[in-house]
């Protein structure tokens, strides 16, 4: 799914105040521009990054109790290099999940004032001739 949409006949000529948004009515072709992706997408990795953390936890649970008894086992001192290495993983990941939110939501802002910014260029246009 992307964020923009061109709306029309295909082939059709596009003008720019059409572009801008300027265009009431006709059949000309529209582009539109929606942040409603970029925002579900910023929802998701928010959502996975709060998905990951009760994670470490969960390990540590998880492994609670499983050395007793088992001295002398290499396996299981290379179980807990292995769980080390998972939850430096989940830790990567979360961080990565926040500052691609972060990312996305302000793609969808910077879109939207690029949009009200080339509209408003239009202004003065907007009433004459075409």
């Amino acid at each position: 799914m992307t964020g923009v949409t061109v709306v029309g006949r295909p082939g059709g000529r596009q003008r720019l105040s059409d572009l801008a948004g300027l265009k009431s009515g006709g059949d000309g072709d529209v582009l539109r521009h929606s942040d409603g992706p970029w925002l579900r997408a910023a929802g998701g990795a928010e959502a996975m990054r709060t998905h990951l953390g009760p994670v470490k936890t969960e390990l540590e649970t998880a492994h609670e109790g499983l050395l007793a008894g088992t001295a002398g086992l290499t396996a299981l001192a290379e179980l807990g290099a292995v769980r080390e290495s998972w939850e430096r993983r989940f830790e990567a990941a979360r961080g990565e999940c926040g500052a691609l939110a972060g990312k996305l939501r302000a793609v969808a802002r910077a879109q939207g004032e690029t949009n009200e910014t080339v509209k408003a260029s239009f202004a003065p246009v907007a009433g004459g001739p075409r």
